[in-house]
């Protein structure tokens, strides 16, 4: 049985959104902030996701310790990330504990003071992540990649930012990151768990009534076209990792489910996948090998990634293009896309028993379009996708190609 979603505004302009769970032994409940790397000044790259990481360290009320075990005394936890666009702080945790949790996320947006000692301490551990994304080739080509794809806009640089500009941050840095960027006109409050939408509202107008910041324009731009590239960087790696992507439109394409779906198609995480078939089951030139698409506000990403042995990179390219084209060219055929769709909406089924991802998902979908679309009207817009949406969507997959050795 699907459950109902309720939305409401508080006092201060703060956006909510409430899936009611009745019986839930669990709850799970955060903000979305609209605010990620590509809002950051260019001396300031890795600013957001510094932030997601400080926020913690401190409030007028509490330390980073007691920040630390407000909730996972109860057995619940606390969780951040940062993308390009948007940043996510919420909670896990059993059930009755919804007012500590309010309470503690209340205080981390409105009264974070960022400690000096605590950041200079973050900065270190932010600069080990760096680090480490930087000795994983199969991550950190997705970075390069991207710098190429969006260069000449904010989307491209990384979102942890460089050892140079997160050692320029400080806490004054970070406070007005706050003022400015976590303001009630953008920001989601969210919430899953048994109790009563209108008592969590009640609960809410209590807990962030302290929340009351102007909110600031979005200065954002959409990204240039970039001419398609291939390029090959030697970094002296034991395997090839290879990563052909394409621009594609933006979550409001009309498009974007026929997307989904062609996505799943190619490389989704079922082992029937064309290119899993045609690459690693037929002929076992790879390991692994995904397809995966990112829609933003403005702009999207489609990419395909593979390892590879390096005298196979240029037989693995010609395979996922001999995939790709024929879709390009010719409608598949109504069975394969019926059975297309049935694999895909048994496979959002399942997920959306996951009900961390099922809540983040509802409370993106509220910051972007100030609603989320429940199941039944997912699956509605599979269906309705037809062979032709799927070759126009094909059609825009010119792809560009980066290769680290």
């Amino acid at each position: 049985m699907e459950t109902e979603l309720h939305y409401s505004t508080l006092s201060t302009g703060l956006s909510v959104v409430v899936r009611h769970r009745p019986g839930a032994v669990v709850e799970h409940c955060g903000v979305a902030v609209n605010a990620g790397s590509r809002d950051e000044e260019p001396d300031r790259y890795g600013l957001a996701h510094f932030v997601e990481h400080t926020i913690f360290k401190g409030t007028a009320r509490r330390r980073a310790w007691h920040i630390l075990n407000r909730m996972e005394r109860v057995g619940g936890e606390l969780n951040a990330y940062t993308t390009k666009e948007e940043t996510m702080l919420y909670s896990i945790f059993p059930a009755g504990n919804l007012a500590r949790a309010l309470d503690l996320i209340s205080d981390l947006v409105a009264g974070s003071n960022f400690p000096a000692v605590e950041i200079d301490r973050e900065r270190q551990v932010v600069c080990d992540e760096i680090d480490t994304y930087l000795d994983i080739p199969s991550e950190g080509i997705f970075d390069d990649f991207e710098e190429l794809i969006f260069a000449g806009s904010s989307l491209a640089h990384p979102i942890l930012g460089s050892r140079e500009s997160v050692g320029r941050l400080d806490t004054e840095v970070c406070r007005s990151y706050l003022e400015r960027f976590y303001t009630p006109g953008e920001m989601v409050l969210f919430y899953s768990g048994p109790e009563r939408p209108d008592r969590f509202l009640s609960m809410a107008e209590r807990y962030f009534s302290v929340l009351v910041r102007t909110d600031s324009p979005r200065m954002r731009k959409s990204p240039p076209a970039v001419e398609r590239f291939s390029e090959t960087r030697r970094i002296g790696t034991h395997q090839a990792h290879t990563v052909l992507g394409a621009r594609v439109p933006g979550m409001d394409d009309d498009k974007r489910y026929a997307m989904s779906l062609l996505t799943n198609i190619l490389g989704g995480p079922g082992m029937n996948s064309l290119l899993n078939v045609a690459l690693r089951e037929r002929r076992g030139l790879v390991y692994t090998i995904d397809a995966s698409t990112s829609l933003m506000t403005d702009a999207g990403l489609f990419t395909v990634y593979f390892g590879c042995d390096e005298e196979d990179v240029e037989r693995c390219c010609r395979l996922v293009e001999g995939v790709i084209g024929p879709l390009r060219e010719t409608c598949v055929s109504e069975r394969k896309l019926s059975e297309a769709k049935r694999q895909y909406m048994g496979q959002l089924t399942v997920a959306s028993t996951q009900t961390e991802q099922s809540t983040l998902s509802m409370a993106r979908s509220t910051l972007y379009r100030g609603c989320a679309m429940t199941t039944s009207e997912v699956m509605e817009s599979i269906r309705s996708v037809t062979a032709e949406d799927l070759r126009e969507c094909a059609s825009r997959l010119s792809l560009s190609r980066l290769t680290l050795l």
